[in-house]
């Protein structure tokens, strides 16, 4: 809930407080005194003023230098300031305006119109609030891409070379094998040479589109307007048979007993596409990073917050350190630990999370195990979170 706005009034002279006290009194304001310009300065951290209200003939400090201080604070510049004034020559008002004052009220102050202009004015600042707001998300938004764009400028810069020329240069042995001596080859040379041909192309054509699929996520989550408006609809796709269709579609890797599946029967609030992808990435990645023939296991139920996907393996494992760098496209102790990949799995995966809303977070013993967890968020219709 909302507190009511702040109002600190200013005056040398309690009785004036108690005048417009009693004229704001079915206002929902909350009122704040100053003695003087001094203590109304010293108290605005104190007080978080909405709206001023600045006597201008005061001992000490005028209202009009007290307008003027206020305004060169930068907390506090944005706060407007009503100027409560004897002066009536235009060239005494027009000292207030340039003082900083956004509005002001003569004496004897008239209930009515002061509290038309204060209204007006408490307006003006929920408007410039909110403005800011919006300005300081999308500050925080293209400041938030910029990291990611420096740290994917690095990362990339390391990995990339490795990742494109591996494949680049075993097509382009067996292309020039093929042209020198095809004459020469039997039957089943050719279909060994074509099938490893096969095997690099779709490694290159994998990180081409893997990379693209980064890039157009990262598009998505700094345009969420537009990105609600491409989705068409939330979107809804059932775990289970989503979860089996992955582990087909990896082939070897995933056969025999390494993949243990142990879900709930559920659907979620996610594209069909994207939940496989998100699944085809975290699986692959606990597959590729766990001890060799251990399990991996697939879990997940549904809760009061969402559906709990979870990806456990055996392996590795992170570091704290590592852990904190999650998402920058880092392959971590990779001259250690060589494996095809620029660290794009889990970074996608956690982009498609967050751009629909969901959470993830990860638990991890060094050389150990990892456990990844995604909470996803259900369809808005109860009954088709979980089949009967």
């Amino acid at each position: 809930m909302n507190s009511p706005p702040s109002i600190l009034i200013v005056d040398d002279e309690p009785t004036n407080f108690d005048v417009i006290e009693a004229l704001l009194a079915n206002e929902d304001y909350q009122l704040h005194y100053a003695p003087n310009g001094q203590r109304a300065m010293d108290r605005l951290e104190l007080f978080q003023p909405d709206a001023i209200l600045l006597d201008v003939m005061m001992p000490g400090i005028s209202g009009i230098d007290v307008c003027r201080q206020i305004k060169a604070m930068e907390p506090w510049k944005m706060v407007p300031i009503l100027m409560v004034t004897a002066l009536t020559s235009k060239d005494d008002l027009a000292t207030c305006l340039a003082a900083g004052a956004d509005d002001f009220v003569s004496k004897p102050v008239n209930g009515v119109e002061l509290r038309a202009r204060l209204r007006s004015m408490l307006r003006i600042k929920q408007q410039q609030d909110q403005l800011q707001e919006r300005l300081d998300s999308q500050r925080q938004t293209v400041d938030l891409l910029q990291n990611n764009l420096e740290a994917l400028r690095g990362n990339v810069a390391r990995a990339l070379p490795h990742e494109l020329n591996t494949p680049l240069n075993g097509m382009l042995g067996l292309l020039d094998l093929l042209l020198l001596d095809h004459g020469e080859m039997d039957a089943a040379e050719m279909e060994e040479m074509l099938q490893d041909l096969k095997v690099s192309t779709c490694r290159l054509e994998r990180l081409t589109r893997r990379f693209l699929t980064y890039v157009q996520l990262q598009l998505m989550a700094a345009s969420p307007e537009d990105w609600a408006r491409s989705r068409r609809g939330p979107g809804e796709a059932e775990v289970g048979p989503v979860v089996a269709r992955v582990i087909d579609e990896l082939g070897a890797v995933a056969q025999g007993d390494r993949v243990v599946v142990d879900l709930e029967p559920a659907r979620v609030a996610l594209s069909d596409y994207h939940l496989g992808l998100l699944v085809e990435e975290l699986l692959d990645n606990g597959l590729k990073f766990s001890i060799a023939r251990s399990p991996v296991k697939v879990w997940g139920h549904v809760k009061d917050d969402g559906f709990h996907l979870g990806i456990s393996n055996h392996g590795r494992g992170f570091q704290p350190e590592q852990l904190r760098a999650i998402g920058s496209l880092m392959q971590f102790d990779r001259k250690q630990f060589e494996q095809q990949g620029m660290g794009l799995g889990l970074a996608i995966a956690f982009e498609i999370t967050k751009l629909y809303g969901g959470s993830y977070w990860i638990d991890s013993i060094p050389d150990q195990e990892t456990t990844v967890v995604l909470r996803l968020p259900l369809p808005l219709r109860g009954d088709l979170s979980v089949e009967q």
